[in-house]
């Protein structure tokens, strides 16, 4: 469990902390990878794999094996790399996809299809067609000993109706688990919560519940929080957030927010968070924002004088603890410096400087900074420093 000790909240959001536990299902390999201009090869998802491994991911969806030959590849690499997260498949409603996996020796899978009349419409299927490849992929694939998660593409968007049909025709197939799937983030919180809730009450305490949502409107954390408040068991999403569009829900930061915020654990190590973070970006060729949550590279560094004033006390000017997610804080300088500023890293250089020295030198900090529109590294300010007396 998380240490309390350097989670820094106030009491008005102490009150809504409870507890309890979720599992996280990470489709970084599969829907991850459906970034835009995002190839990895097979032994890139071997790496990316142990590092989920690593990082305590409790299952890794190694990918939809019927793309390509190297997709293949990759699924019979981390099925064979002795992993203790649960490898999973994903399969369309298609026998074709669910005999791929069978081949390869997979034992669990979700199993897709398309239940909104928008992307029914756009198929060419009708909603009873639909029902029947539901039936017979779901039946095809748990007699084969394979676990099965359905997985309703757009359920945000489906007739209610349609969707209640749906679910109950793939639990009655044989599905013992179930995902609520919000392919384009189009849902709030609210919407969210009501949905999972009408779900869990349906297929009954039985059948886990998961929830899959994306971030078109920045709200798929939240989304992901009042899933597991509304009774999900499960949460998938990818490392960073990476995915299609406007990207998945971010388990990093999704993981944090449970165990800090609400007192819901997960088996994720935030120490080891920042550095699979960087790898996956590394191997997959993208950047994050600096100011990212949990893993931005300017998170625990100041720049700000008056923040710069209470630095000695991190509760006063962050909301956890640095050493929560192994980051290290830092002062920077830059325009936006104050003296407290020049006093600690002239502390961390050794320089010794009067009081005056201080004053003429955050002076020349502050032009320095502006006029190259950025910060002023520790070489720089020893230059600076150095012309004082010359």
């Amino acid at each position: 469990m998380i240490d309390r000790d350097k989670i820094w909240t106030g009491e008005v959001n102490d009150r809504y902390r409870g507890a309890g536990s979720v599992g996280l299902y990470d489709t970084t390999l599969r829907d991850g990878e459906q970034t835009v201009g995002v190839v990895l090869s097979p032994e890139d998802k071997l790496e990316i794999a142990h590092g989920l491994d690593e990082l305590g991911i409790d299952r890794i969806e190694a990918g939809f094996p019927r793309v390509s030959e190297d997709d293949r590849r990759a699924f019979e690499l981390i099925l064979a790399a002795g992993l203790r997260a649960e490898v999973w498949g994903f399969s369309r409603a298609v026998a074709a996809d669910v005999q791929a996996l069978v081949e390869l020796g997979v034992t669990a899978s979700v199993v897709e299809s398309p239940i909104s009349d928008l992307k029914l419409d756009a198929l060419g299927v009708t909603r009873e067609a639909m029902l029947e490849r539901i039936r017979s992929a779901v039946s095809f694939a748990a007699g084969e000993g394979v676990t099965v998660a359905y997985f309703g593409v757009d359920s945000t968007r489906a007739d209610p109706d349609f969707f209640e049909r749906a679910y109950a025709a793939a639990v009655e197939a044989g599905a013992k688990e179930v995902a609520v799937v919000d392919t384009l983030g189009i849902a709030t919180p609210e919407a969210v919560a009501e949905l999972v809730g009408r779900t869990v009450e349906a297929v009954g305490p039985g059948v886990p519940v998961h929830f899959h949502g994306h971030n078109d409107f920045g709200l798929a954390t939240a989304a992901a929080v009042a899933a597991v408040k509304a009774g999900a068991r499960w949460i998938q999403g990818t490392i960073n957030g990476m995915g299609e569009r406007a990207g998945n829900a971010n388990l990093l930061e999704v993981a944090l927010a449970l165990a800090a915020l609400y007192g819901v654990g997960t088996n994720l190590r935030l120490d080891r968070a920042r550095e699979v973070s960087e790898r996956v970006r590394d191997l997959s060729g993208y950047a994050l924002e600096p100011w990212k949550p949990l893993v931005g590279e300017t998170l625990f560094r100041r720049e700000s004088g008056a923040v710069a004033s209470q630095f000695h006390d991190p509760p006063s000017i962050e909301p956890y603890s640095s050493e929560l997610v192994a980051a290290e804080r830092a002062i920077v300088l830059g325009k936006k410096s104050g003296i407290d500023s020049i006093r600690i890293k002239a502390g961390e250089l050794g320089l010794e400087l009067s009081e005056d020295d201080e004053r003429e030198l955050l002076a020349a900090v502050k032009a320095r900074g502006a006029e190259k529109r950025g910060l002023v590294t520790d070489e720089e300010l020893a230059d600076l420093a150095r012309a004082l007396h010359e």
